[in-house]
C-alpha cells in the first residue's frame, strides 16, 4: 500500500490544482463585479444595455510610475477594431523611421527616339499607400516631357511587391463598394476608388458629374437631372446610381439643388482591373499614345527583366521614380481618419522590409512575423496581440487594454512620442473625435475604433493637474455602438482626474 501512495497523491494534487485555478477565476470574477466604475460610465453602460463583463477599461500614468487610477478587466483579450492601428503605426515608425518612403518606378524598356518608345513601359508599384491620381499623372507627365509620348508596345504593370490572397471585397460586411473594403495592392492608385463630384448647374436644370481617375473603357454619365428642393436629403440614394457594371456607371434618379457640390468616393465594381484602367486612362488623358494594352507582368517576364538588369535601370532607355509622402504623413492619415487600406500597406511593408533576403513580397504572414518579432524586442513583458492584417478591420484581431497601455507608455518614453501623439484625433476638435468628448476638447488625443459589435478608444489624456494619462476603453457586445458615451465619459473622467 505504501508504494501506491504516490499514484494516489498525483491525481489528488492535480484535482487540488484545478480547484485552486477555478477558485482564482471565481475570485477574479467576483472582484471584477465588485470594482466600482465611475458613475457616468456605469450610467452610460446601463443606458446602452451593455453588461460590465463586455467592457475593459484602464487609466494609468503615462510615465508608468504610479498605480493605475482605474483598472477593470485590463488583462482580457478584446477585439479593438481600428484601435489596432496604434500597434501597426507605432511599429512602423519605430522600425522604418518617420522619413521612410515607398517608390513607384517607370522603366522604358526598348529604343526611344523622336518621342516614340519601341518597346514596353514598365510601371513598378512599390506599395505607396497614397498614390493619388495627381501624383500618378505627375509621374506620367515627367515621362512624356522626357521624350516618350507614344508607346509602340504595352504598359506592363509590376505589382509583385505585395502578395495577398484574393478576397471578395464584400466578404467582411456585404458592402463591396465601400472604399474601406478595398484590398492592398503594390500599385494602389487612388485607393482603388472612383471619386465622383456633383455640381449643380441650375440654369440648365442639371448637375454636372466629374470623376477621377479616368478609367479606360468605363463610361460615366456626365450629367444627372437637377430638382429644386428646400433641403438636401439622402442625396446618394436619390441619385439611384447603377455601379455594378464595370464598363458603365449610370444615375437613374436626380440630384437636389439644395445639396450644393458634393463628393462621392466609391470602390470600383472590378477592383482587379482598376490599376490597368486608371493607368491607361491617365496616359491617354495626358495626350499619350499607345498601340498595345495595359497588362500585368507574368512572373517569368519579371524574372527575365531582373536578370537582364532592366528593372534596375542598367539596360533601360530611361527610368523615372516618384517617392511617396513620408511615413510620418501616412501614419497621420491612418490614425486621424482610420484608413484601413493604408494601415494594411504599413503592415505588409513591415513584412517586406524587416526580413531582408527572406521575403520577396510583402505578405500577411511576413507582416505578422515582423510584428511579433518587434513586439518581443520592445514589449516582451506585455501579452502580445493577435494580429490579422494590422488595420483592425478584422473579426479575429485581439489585444488587452494592458498591452495597449504598455505600447503607449513605451511610445511616450521614446523618440517617436510626439510623432505618434500628433497623429491621433483630438477630442472635440478633429477627425474621428470631432464630435466626441467635447467637455474636454483639446485635452485628449485618442485613436477610435468601431465595428458592428465593437467600440473602442485608446490614447493620451492631459489631466487637470498637468499629468498625462493613458486611457484605454474596449467594449465587445452587440450593443457596443450605443455605448460610445461610456468611453467618452472615461476620457472626461481621466482629464478631470475623477472630479466633476
Amino acid at each position: 500500500m505504501i508504494h501506491d501512495l504516490p499514484r494516489l497523491r498525483a491525481p489528488r494534487a492535480a484535482a487540488l490544482t484545478v480547484m485552486a485555478l477555478l477558485l482564482a477565476l471565481a475570485n477574479n470574477t467576483v472582484l471584477a463585479q465588485t470594482v466600482r466604475l465611475p458613475t457616468p460610465i456605469e450610467k452610460a453602460l446601463a443606458r446602452a444595455q451593455v453588461p460590465r463583463d463586455a467592457v475593459s477599461l484602464l487609466v494609468v500614468d503615462a510615465a508608468g510610475k504610479l498605480p493605475p487610477r482605474l483598472s477593470y478587466r485590463a488583462d482580457v483579450p478584446m477585439n479593438p477594431a481600428s484601435v489596432m492601428k496604434l500597434v501597426t503605426t507605432y511599429a512602423a515608425l519605430d522600425t522604418l523611421g518617420p522619413d521612410f518612403t515607398w517608390k513607384t518606378k517607370i522603366t522604358l524598356d526598348g529604343n526611344l527616339a523622336g518621342g516614340l518608345l519601341n518597346g514596353n513601359m514598365i510601371v513598378q508599384g512599390g506599395g505607396d499607400p497614397k498614390l493619388v491620381v495627381e501624383r500618378l499623372q505627375a509621374l506620367l507627365m515627367q515621362v512624356q516631357a522626357n521624350g516618350a509620348r507614344a508607346i509602340r508596345g504595352d504598359i506592363v504593370l509590376d505589382r509583385s511587391a505585395f502578395a495577398t490572397p484574393a478576397i471578395d471585397p464584400g466578404e467582411f460586411d456585404g458592402e463591396p463598394l465601400r472604399p474601406y473594403n478595398a484590398q492592398p495592392d503594390a500599385l494602389l492608385i487612388n485607393f482603388k476608388s472612383l471619386v465622383m463630384t456633383f455640381t449643380p448647374d441650375i440654369p440648365n436644370a442639371r448637375a454636372l458629374v466629374r470623376f477621377e481617375p479616368p478609367l479606360a473603357g468605363v463610361q460615366v454619365a456626365d450629367t444627372v437631372p437637377l430638382v429644386r428642393a428646400g433641403r438636401c436629403g439622402d442625396w446618394r440614394s436619390e441619385l439611384r446610381a447603377s455601379m455594378d457594371n464595370p464598363n458603365r456607371i449610370d444615375f437613374l434618379g436626380s440630384y437636389s439643388s439644395a445639396c450644393g457640390e458634393k463628393v462621392w468616393p466609391s470602390a470600383y465594381a472590378d477592383p482587379a482591373s482598376f490599376a490597368a484602367r486608371a493607368m491607361e486612362g491617365s496616359w491617354r488623358q495626358l495626350g499619350g499614345l499607345m498601340t498595345g494594352s495595359v497588362r500585368d507582368a507574368s512572373p517569368q517576364e519579371l524574372a527575365m527583366l531582373r536578370k537582364t538588369g532592366t528593372l534596375s535601370g542598367d539596360r533601360a532607355a530611361a527610368q523615372f521614380e516618384s517617392p511617396s509622402l513620408p511615413l510620418l504623413e501616412i501614419v497621420r492619415d491612418v490614425n486621424k481618419y482610420s484608413n484601413n487600406i493604408m494601415a494594411q500597406h504599413l503592415f505588409l511593408t513591415l513584412g517586406l522590409n524587416t526580413n531582408p533576403g527572406q521575403a520577396k513580397s510583402g505578405t500577411l504572414e511576413a507582416g505578422r512575423a515582423a510584428l511579433s518579432a518587434w513586439w518581443q524586442k520592445r514589449l516582451a513583458g506585455a501579452t502580445p496581440p493577435v494580429m490579422d492584417n494590422g488595420s483592425g478591420l478584422s473579426r479575429s484581431e485581439r489585444i488587452t487594454a494592458a498591452s495597449l497601455s504598455a505600447l503607449l507608455q513605451q511610445a511616450a518614453k521614446g523618440p517617436m512620442a510626439a510623432n505618434l501623439a500628433d497623429s491621433l484625433p483630438v477630442a472635440g476638435v478633429d477627425a474621428t473625435m470631432r464630435e466626441r468628448a467635447k467637455s474636454v476638447a483639446g485635452r485628449a488625443f485618442v485613436k477610435t475604433g468601431s465595428l458592428r459589435d465593437v467600440t473602442a478608444l485608446a490614447g493620451y489624456a492631459d489631466g487637470n493637474s498637468g499629468a498625462r494619462y493613458i486611457v484605454v476603453g474596449l467594449i465587445n457586445h452587440p450593443n457596443a455602438p450605443a455605448a460610445r458615451g461610456a468611453l467618452d465619459a472615461l476620457v472626461d473622467w481621466a482629464v478631470k482626474e475623477g472630479g466633476k
